[in-house]
């Protein structure tokens, strides 16, 4: 199976600018907090084998399968945010000509809307995680290329804040109060996590450089 990936970033982009509704925004910031991924990588990799951070390395190789897996999870949440938009278009063009049409257009536009705030919810708390791994580098990594991590730290949450918003859009039209509450509550302690991670890891990444 092909994945969105598979393109060339040219051709991403191209279709990114284009009047296409995919990828939107959720995908978009899968997109973006790759590279933000990738910057803390970097900087392990960078680090890895070098006899100044052997102390280290049990920590680095545990931290670079994390980036790894971090990386093949987004690749998927972009795919997955393509196509919930698509079944949720698929539900807004079902027909509604009587009641019952009404009603189950209804039901299948709240289940289609739930699906499509669970994803970018998944794509934030991943940029979080991004943003933790950034906070544990920075005190360790290679001085080198210890701006790199602060780089990655303030991509990775600036890609949870556009994921957050495809959330904070999607809520507004869910009737399901428990879900709503539960993902509001959710999304908070995201941003909570997010920002206690970002201001450590660029505080100690300025004290380093």
């Amino acid at each position: 199976m092909n994945k969105y990936f598979d393109k060339s970033y040219r051709e991403i982009l191209a279709e990114a600018k284009s009047s296409k509704p995919t990828p939107g925004g959720g995908s978009a910031s899968a997109i973006v907090a790759c590279m933000g991924n990738a910057m803390v990588s970097m900087v392990a990799n960078l680090t890895s084998g070098k006899e100044k951070y052997a102390e280290h390395q049990e920590k680095i190789d545990a931290l670079l399968i994390k980036t790894e897996d971090i990386m093949e999870r987004l690749e998927d949440l972009v795919d997955q945010d393509m196509q919930v938009f698509s079944k949720f278009m698929t539900a807004i063009k079902m027909p509604k000509n009587n009641e019952e049409e009404k009603s189950v257009r209804s039901k299948a536009m709240e289940a289609a809307s739930i699906v499509a705030t669970e994803v970018p919810l998944n794509i934030a708390e991943t940029c979080v995680e991004i943003i933790v791994l950034s906070a544990e580098i920075c005190s360790y990594g290679n001085k080198g290329a210890i701006s790199d991590v602060g780089i990655g730290a303030y991509v990775a949450e600036s890609a949870m804040y556009g994921a957050i918003l495809s959330v904070d859009i999607n809520l507004g039209g869910i009737k399901n109060e428990a879900f709503v509450k539960e993902t509001t509550q959710k999304r908070n302690e995201l941003i909570e996590k997010a920002t206690k991670a970002r201001e450590k890891a660029i505080t100690i990444v300025r004290e380093r450089m």
